[in-house]
């Protein structure tokens, strides 16, 4: 006999019971459990993440070469594994690679923030403002430029893919930034590269705008440009700025001032991270600003409050281990990604992406710099050491959930190849490229001789 049940699945009756697996078994006798694709899922990000974090250190042990293994362990393993699941399409599904890559960039931002332990010496923001008046711009330009010459794409899509690609990202270059709280390091090369990535991602946006801006209007209008500088530049930047100052203060006297004699900072607990970065994002944006600016910002300005205090390391730790969860799993669905995403790449997009990596960020890095970092061993690091990844999948994710984009396949192979590049040429060089320019290590100890 047999019975069905309320989702239509079949099952018998009389000795037998159900499993809760879809699996019919005599009572009392041995479980059988079917093959499930998600397990094998489990265990295949499981190892490719201790295998890309463990291969390295069988040459230098720095920790940036595996955010390239990662993309191609993931990439082979949905690849030569029968009976993987398919694997996660970014052109199908893009919303769901935004909320991933936003929370990573959120995470990666705010713990920056934190790194940062004397914000207040003037001569040191010089090198960042330049990359970010002059350098950003110029490689959106640059980007734009070979996007419509190469790519054969429209102004709007050229200039989006400039502005997906244009800025560093706070979430990969940990071998290239300022220390963790209270342990310095905090050299101008590592000061200038840190500061940049956690300012040009938000600073990326309104050029963002403006390219969804111009392919929503057909063109380039004056009401179109009007309104995208009083709004998207003006005011949001704006808005970030005053979010992010704002909050993290008020999170700083939450932390370590009131109640006085029972302070949140003598807990145990780094979620506090997680959760004061998640109110300066979300508040930010509800105000119509820029959250990324806002969560940098939240970082740097509670990194203030009792600076000395030993629980921002905590904050930070725990900020850095979500991230580094998060991004692991981006990484790997984007290697897994790549056999759908790569078909769409051309010899022009490639020389895109080879040529933003090797010509325009370190050109356009290296003049931005003039006579602000004046050393040419730093100067060319810094104008090198423009790390490639999370941010760009995010805006471009971000992009084709609120436009239909209609060279897209396009786009998402140009990024997705221009990310491995990128995590590949300087995971694997940074850190020693960093050491011979600064002359200590990422913690900041002078190296022995």
């Amino acid at each position: 006999m047999t019975e069905t049940d309320r989702k239509g699945n079949e099952r018998r009756s009389g000795p037998f019971v159900t499993t809760g697996r879809a699996t019919a078994t005599p009572a009392g006798s041995r479980c059988l459990f079917e093959f499930q694709s998600y397990h094998l899922l489990l265990v295949a990000f499981g190892l490719a993440v201790i295998a890309a974090y463990w291969l390295p250190r069988f040459i230098s042990g720095r920790e940036p070469a595996a955010s390239a293994l990662l993309i191609c362990i993931g990439w082979a393993t949905f690849a030569l594994v029968p009976g993987m699941p398919a694997a996660p399409d970014p052109i199908a599904e893009p919303k769901v690679w935004e909320v991933v890559s936003e929370l990573c960039v959120i995470m990666g931002l705010f713990g920056v923030g934190l790194r940062i332990d004397k914000p207040g010496q003037r001569h040191l923001w010089r090198p960042t403002l330049r990359l970010l008046a002059i350098g950003m711009p110029a490689t959106i330009a640059a980007v734009a430029v070979l996007g419509w010459a190469l790519g054969g794409m429209t102004i709007a899509g050229a200039m989006l893919l400039g502005a997906v690609l244009a800025p560093t990202d706070p979430v990969l270059a940990t071998d290239v930034q300022v220390g963790p709280p209270l342990e310095g390091g905090e050299h101008p090369v590592r000061f200038t590269l840190t500061t940049e990535a956690g300012l040009n991602d938000g600073l990326a946006f309104p050029f963002v705008y403006l390219a969804l801006s111009i392919a929503a209007a057909g063109g380039l209008t004056g009401a179109v440009l009007g309104e995208w500088l009083w709004r998207d530049v003006a005011w949001r930047i704006a808005v970030g700025a005053v979010g992010g100052v704002g909050i993290g203060w008020l999170l700083g006297r939450v932390l370590f001032f009131v109640p006085s004699g029972n302070l949140l900072c003598k807990t145990e607990s780094g979620v506090i991270a997680l959760a004061g970065v998640l109110a300066a994002y979300g508040l930010t944006e509800l105000a119509e600003g820029y959250g990324f600016i806002a969560a940098f910002l939240a970082g740097v300005t509670l990194r203030q409050s009792e600076a000395d205090h030993e629980f921002h390391t905590r904050l930070h730790n725990f900020a850095d281990a979500v991230e580094h969860a998060l991004t692991a799993l981006l990484l790997v669905a984007l290697g897994a990604a790549m056999p759908i995403l790569l078909p769409g790449l051309t010899w022009g997009g490639a020389a895109i992406g080879l040529g933003l990596v090797l010509v325009v960020r370190p050109l356009v890095g290296w003049v931005s710099l003039g006579k602000v970092m004046p050393r040419s061993r730093e100067r060319a690091v810094v104008a090198f050491y423009g790390v490639r990844g999370v941010g760009s999948i995010y805006y471009l994710a971000y992009a084709a959930t609120h436009v239909e984009l209609i060279n897209i396949e396009q786009l998402w192979a140009i990024v997705a190849f221009t990310v491995l590049v990128s995590t590949t040429i300087h995971g694997f060089t940074a850190g020693m490229a960093m050491e011979k320019a600064t002359g200590e290590t990422a913690s900041g100890k002078p190296i022995e001789s």
